[in-house]
């Protein structure tokens, strides 16, 4: 499934009509630039993965870079996504609108508003394509791609590359930031990461097999246009694939390639603007935008004002000049690229502990700076006029920030965590770390009961000095006696009459001190680690977990599966020995909230 959404979400205008363009910038060494710009994106993508692992959330990058490097540089990303797939959908309609002007003589804008018309309609009813019928027409799609390049080889004429050698790398280098977007469906991915089983194993799986495929794919198919297309024909036609197979296999290899292509573009408009309404949706829930913009049809169940929005940026930028919409596209997803691997370097460096991506991106952090600097060099490369197009967009977002987004966010982000760590300041109270926590439940399928519920809630003590049981009493009371609504000493004295009656250490090294107290719906749990160990009697004096446990009458049912719950943790596989060896309060709540202990429901 992941396979097919990258692999569709590629196969698109990028090889359809996107050659040509290139061609004429290149000449012959066009399937080189592919080459480079797959190798590239391969690069590039690996911080993707490594984010999409740790944090399979809807909103992709836009997720990612919110979490990392603050709201401001959220909201330019969030609306660079929503750009970057506008544009590469808009690229589709283009080449639907093209195949209707060369065989219906239609104007491409009329046909392109129809176009985006239709694709908005359907994506307000919620129509959706099945996983299998995705999965049926990528591989139709490739398919008749490797027929066309099976047949194609033995056409290639070797005379058509000997301008090879005067070609530039530099000149290279250039033209694969410009087709740069023909590997953009990635980000796709990224999108629906929350919906993927399995993240762990089926993203990098997917996404890395994907991009592969499809470099090796457009590579071939780039050199047998060459080699089997008139150099004139190649720069001037805007269907050089279908162009070639006419050549090579006459007009049924002809009308192959042309329903391929209008299959491949149906579906990336499609699932274009289902992907790029999700970001407005991201945004307007972290308000950052009005949350208005995120509401949802009741009728439908769709975002019927976040598609419509999509549908309108996609027909304007329709009227972009082809190179410069090509131009504008790859720039917004290589400035994507950009704060996707700076992301991976500030999530690294602030040491968060539930940060644990289960694909971790290799060479770091000499890949990502090389990847910021590369993908930066071709934003530049790729000239003055989509870099202004992109700087007006990047104050655009900046100025909607600084207006709306600012006054109405008030979440953390690791940024904070690295300044936190270089200053040794208190600037947070660790909420990015409870909702990191959460990721991973979901990305573990643990299935929750109110023991995690109240570990998440408790206080956690660590205790240096070796000390009797009413020693600690006395420096845990205040917190227990602030959750249960009655005093200090009350507390120290109901613990200490539930001990004289009965021992609550259970063996040497875990103890359960537990009491009913008066209110209604009250419990609560207070956790202690002591290296060093708690003395409850001569025999039990080396205790190192304390689990002080509460709740009023009604709560009575909860408190015995409580205590069920700390029997069935502390007996599971190695967790005395990581108990005493995990470093601090946070690693802790992960220790006893990830566990594959037995659940009480």
């Amino acid at each position: 499934g992941v396979f097919s959404i990258a692999s569709g979400a590629m196969i698109s205008s990028g090889i359809f009509i996107l050659p040509s363009l290139a061609f004429s910038q290149l000449g012959s060494a066009v399937f080189i630039a592919y080459f480079i710009a797959g190798i590239l994106g391969l690069l590039g993508m690996l911080s993707i993965v490594e984010l999409s692992t740790a944090m399979p959330k809807a909103g992709g990058d836009y997720f990612f870079i919110n979490k990392s490097l603050g709201p401001l540089f959220g909201t330019i990303s969030g609306f660079l996504g929503w750009l970057a797939l506008s544009l590469k959908s808009a690229f589709a309609i283009f080449g639907i609108a093209e195949i209707i002007l060369l065989y219906f003589g239609f104007d491409p804008l009329i046909s392109g508003l129809f176009l985006c018309l239709f694709f908005v309609g359907m994506n307000i009813i919620g129509v959706k394509q099945s996983a299998l019928f995705q999965i049926l027409m990528l591989l139709s799609l490739l398919l008749l791609l490797i027929i066309y390049i099976f047949f194609g080889f033995s056409k290639v004429d070797l005379g058509n590359f000997s301008s090879l050698r005067t070609v530039r790398f530099n000149d290279i280098l250039i033209t694969s930031g410009f087709v740069f977007i023909a590997f953009g469906g990635l980000l796709k991915v990224a999108n629906v990461s929350e919906e993927i089983k399995n993240p762990k194993k089926n993203i990098p799986l997917g996404m890395l097999s994907s991009i592969i495929v499809i470099t090796i794919l457009y590579t071939f198919i780039t050199f047998i246009l060459t080699g089997t297309l008139d150099p004139e024909v190649f720069r001037n036609s805007l269907t050089p694939v279908a162009d070639s197979a006419r050549n090579i296999m006459g007009n049924p290899g002809f009308v192959m390639i042309i329903i391929a292509a209008i299959l491949a573009f149906f579906t990336t408009a499609n699932a274009g603007i289902m992907a790029a309404s999700r970001y407005p949706i991201a945004l307007a829930r972290d308000n950052l935008i009005p949350h208005s913009l995120a509401r949802i049809s009741k009728k439908h169940k769709t975002p019927v004002i976040s598609i419509i929005l999509t549908g309108i940026l996609l027909y304007v930028s329709l009227l972009l000049p082809l190179e410069m919409l090509v131009k504008a596209a790859s720039t917004v997803i290589l400035t994507s690229y950009v704060l996707t691997n700076l992301s991976v370097i500030i999530l690294r460096e602030s040491k968060i502990i539930n940060y644990k991506p289960s694909f971790k991106s290799p060479l770091y952090p000499w890949l990502q700076i090389v990847c910021i600097i590369l993908f930066s060099f071709f934003i530049f490369e790729l000239g003055v006029a989509s870099i202004e197009l992109s700087l007006s967009f990047l104050f655009l977002c900046t100025l909607i920030y600084m207006l709306y987004g600012r006054k109405m966010y008030n979440r953390e982000y690791a940024l904070l965590h690295l300044m936190k760590r270089i200053t040794d300041k208190r600037l947070m109270e660790n909420v990015f770390e409870d909702e990191l926590r959460e990721i991973l439940v979901d990305r573990e399928n643990i299935e929750q009961d109110n023991f995690d519920n109240l570990i998440k809630n408790a206080d956690i003590i660590d205790i240096d000095d070796p000390m009797n049981f009413e020693e600690l009493l006395k420096i845990v009371a205040e917190k227990i006696a602030d959750k249960a609504n009655i005093s200090k000493n009350d507390i120290i004295s109901r613990f200490l009459e539930r001990q004289n009656e009965c021992n609550m250490a259970i063996t040497d090294f875990f103890a359960i001190p537990h009491i009913m107290i008066e209110g209604e719906e009250i419990m609560f749990l207070t956790i202690v680690r002591s290296k060093k160990g708690i003395r409850f009697t001569e025999k039990e004096n080396e205790v190192k977990a304390v689990f002080f446990l509460g709740g009023t009458k009604e709560k009575r049912a909860l408190h015995l599966k409580t205590i069920a719950a700390i029997a069935t943790l502390v007996g599971t596989e190695d967790f005395q020995e990581n108990w005493l060896k995990t470093e601090n309060s946070i690693k802790l709540k992960n220790l006893m909230i990830l566990s594959n202990r037995k659940r009480f429901h």
